[in-house]
């Protein structure tokens, strides 16, 4: 029991135990007859006084643990150290103005990198320890910096404080996967002088952001700098997406010619005598007024009829004034009512039938050409467009399905898929084009072929693909860095897995961590 209760310290004896319903109170005392000076480190038997402290340690069984532990005071024997006395400590015990062991310290510190101040408190006091959340926050400051070696291949990519405004660094060793530092900002110099005073360092892991490769080559130009696999595929994708948007016509191949269109089923006509657009809603007027004719010329009043029917005394006046229903009809429910809209309905079918379906970027694109309503207008004509029981036209496919389909596997894809691509490809000369530079760059990507990048830089650049000119001028800016990350086994995949992490510990702690803590538990908790 003493043994699980209490570690096996030298020099320190149990004197005995006492185990209450609450807690588990240790007697301990220290058996060496001298202390050596924190100060001076003079060795001293010469007793002042004796007193007794209550350090807490880590509870056992759910109760509490304290120590009662006796200390002697001694005379520093130096008369040049400017300590008089000094009181014993026990390594591996206690350490000065302290109320805790050693041992509840390092529970409490592994508990708040884990967890950090507020949630970190509550797990302290969930297993017998009150512990405010400033403390733990201290525990955690006062933590040794972590002694990693210099990495051999490190991997740098940027994190987020505040999305879209504030940003910093994080450097991963890639062959370890650990992180080994954490930088303030994004700034190509604050790289430069992190990787210059680690010269052992041989490969710089990146995106192709440009202050990542201006501070990999200012600090370490010794290293060979390798572009990340998922980013250069990313950007091809960006890439082909705009180049099949930009084609967008030639998606219509897959569309059907709707010939019959003088076959499709027209809608009900109204009666030759209904001025409304709905029938439901001109019998209801039918019969309200056909009731408050009546009821006039049986005599009721006016504000009897509202109170009969429940109608307000406005509804019964227009009832009443009415000769016949048809004079009540106005507004929207009015047949051949003319609109400000209508001299752009037929553009606004043209794009349509082209595969635009977006209210708002349809009221922009009109705006230009004079319309002068509001967008509550062009979104209620696309509602009911969208909404109509009677197919309007047959679409075409997004243009990111399409990239889809050209950025998948042949064999990955459905037969219907395979086919729909085939039609496509065989009726637009572009779009076949970039398919085949898009499967040409996945082969060499998956085999590892990084020598075959200028070969597949000069066929992109002889078809007319502005979308991918301007990805290949990209790419033979950073050409070299491009070449390695397709040759060689090296990527930042493990950075992308630490950025996700610095963004959970961020979220944990509610954005009220400075920089200092999100850095110490980044590279301690790891």
């Amino acid at each position: 029991m003493e043994g699980l209760l209490l570690p096996s310290i030298a020099d320190v004896s149990v004197l005995s135990l006492d185990v209450s319903h609450e807690a588990i109170r240790i007697y301990v005392c220290r058996t060496t007859a001298g202390a050596a000076c924190p100060d001076c480190g003079s060795e001293s038997t010469r007793v002042h006084s004796s007193y007794v402290r209550f350090p807490a340690d880590v509870p056992s069984g759910g109760r509490l643990v304290v120590l009662q532990l006796r200390v002697r005071r001694f005379f520093c024997p130096d008369s040049s150290c400017a300590r008089r006395t000094f009181a014993e400590q026990m390594p591996g015990l206690t350490r000065r103005h302290s109320r805790w062991t050693e041992r509840l310290r390092s529970t409490l510190a592994a508990v708040g990198l884990a967890l950090a101040g507020r949630a970190g408190a509550r797990m302290a006091r969930a297993f017998g320890v009150s512990i405010s959340r400033s403390a733990v926050l201290r525990l955690l400051d006062a933590l040794p910096e972590p002694e990693i070696p210099a990495p051999r291949v490190v991997g740098v990519d940027e994190y987020a404080t505040r999305k879209g405004r504030v940003y910093g660094t994080v450097l991963v060793d890639v062959e370890t996967r650990r992180p080994v530092d954490l930088l303030p900002d994004r700034e190509a110099s604050s790289l430069a002088a992190w990787l210059a005073k680690r010269p052992g360092i041989e490969v710089v892991c990146r995106d192709r952001a440009p202050f990542f490769a201006e501070g990999a080559t200012a600090g370490a130009p010794q290293a060979t700098q390798v572009a990340d696999r998922w980013h250069l595929w990313h950007n091809l994708g960006e890439a082909a997406e705009r180049a099949v948007a930009r084609h967008r016509p030639c998606l219509r191949v897959l569309v059907p010619d709707l010939e019959g269109k003088a076959d499709e089923p027209a809608p009900p006509e109204e009666k030759a005598d209904s001025p409304w657009r709905s029938e439901r809603f001109a019998n209801r007027v039918r019969a309200r007024h056909a009731t408050v004719h009546a009821l006039l010329e049986a005599g009721h009043s006016r504000r009897s009829i509202g109170r009969q029917l429940n109608m307000t005394h406005r509804t019964v006046k227009s009832l009443a004034d009415a000769a016949k229903p048809e004079d009540l009809f106005r507004g929207q429910w009015q047949h051949n009512r003319t609109s400000v809209l209508d001299e752009y309905k037929p553009y606004l079918d043209e794009r349509w039938d082209d595969g635009c379906t977006n209210a708002w970027k349809l009221w922009e694109e009109i705006v230009p050409l004079g319309y002068r309503g509001s967008y509550g207008r062009v979104s209620a004509y696309l509602r009911e467009k969208r909404t109509s029981p009677r197919p309007v036209t047959a679409q075409p496919p997004a243009p990111r399905v399409v990239t889809r389909w050209i950025l998948s596997r042949p064999e990955k894809l459905t037969e219907i898929e395979r086919l729909r691509l085939k039609t496509i490809l065989a009726a637009c000369p572009e779009l076949d084009a970039l398919t085949g530079h898009v499967r040409s760059f996945a082969h060499m990507l998956t085999e590892r072929q990084g020598e075959r990048l200028p070969q597949w830089l000069d066929a992109v650049r002889q078809d007319d693909l502005p979308s991918l000119h301007t990805l290949a001028a990209g790419i033979d800016r950073d050409r070299d860095a491009v070449i390695a990350g397709l040759t060689l086994p090296w990527n930042s995949g493990v950075v992308e897995g630490h950025v996700n992490r610095i963004k959970m510990l961020k979220r944990q702690m509610f954005g009220r961590a400075g920089f200092a803590l999100l850095r110490k538990r980044v590279l301690l908790a790891s």
